[in-house]
């Protein structure tokens, strides 16, 4: 015998608030292919292949000088981290060896990387990206590169310098972390 259960009649459910997401919610659960700003969550969107060709490019560069002269560092896209003010996902990443051994099992790193790039998209607002890198050298980051793939065009600030630009034909180097790495301008846009 099949015991059949009654039908449960209720009232129209009522939607309940929902909770704010908060920055200690980002650190926990960091949605992919978005940043918390503002005390909201904002999708990262406005990539391009030349946003993406660049972003690779410098990854790729990046983990191959590590690989020879700072075996287990590591340089990675969008991985999420906080800053003192947000929730952020770096375009570019590099983690020095004690730096990478201390954040690797995290979920959200707990500050700014020591060496950030971010890719200019052409929905990006360049007051935008020059206040997150501010952000980021506030943040414990120790160097922030700006690469604009449409200009072909790369700026560098650490905490203590002013803007370093670079451009076609230079040769640009990092100034604080990744100690010895260079790259043509060219190499990073071809």
């Amino acid at each position: 015998m099949i015991a059949i259960a009654p039908q449960e009649t209720s009232a129209p459910s009522e939607e309940l608030p929902s909770k704010p997401f908060t920055l200690e919610d980002f650190v926990e659960q960091s949605p992919q292919d978005m940043e918390w700003v503002d005390g909201k969550l904002v999708e990262k969107t406005g990539m391009t292949v030349q946003h993406a060709l660049a972003q690779s490019k410098l990854v790729t560069h990046w983990n191959n000088y590590s690989a020879t002269h700072e075996p287990g560092g590591e340089a990675l896209t969008e991985a999420p981290c906080r800053t003192l003010k947000q929730g952020r996902r770096p375009d570019i990443a590099y983690l020095p060896p004690s730096v990478f051994a201390q954040v690797r099992q995290l979920k959200t790193a707990p500050q700014s990387y020591p060496l950030i790039a971010e890719v200019a998209s052409p929905t990006d607002y360049a007051e935008e990206l020059f206040a997150k890198a501010i952000e980021y050298l506030e943040s414990g980051c120790e160097e922030v590169w700006l690469v604009f793939p449409e200009a072909k065009l790369i700026m560098v600030k650490t905490i203590e310098q002013s803007w370093q630009v670079f451009s076609a034909g230079q040769t640009i180097a990092t100034q604080k972390v990744l100690s010895g790495f260079s790259i043509a301008v060219d190499q990073v846009f071809a």
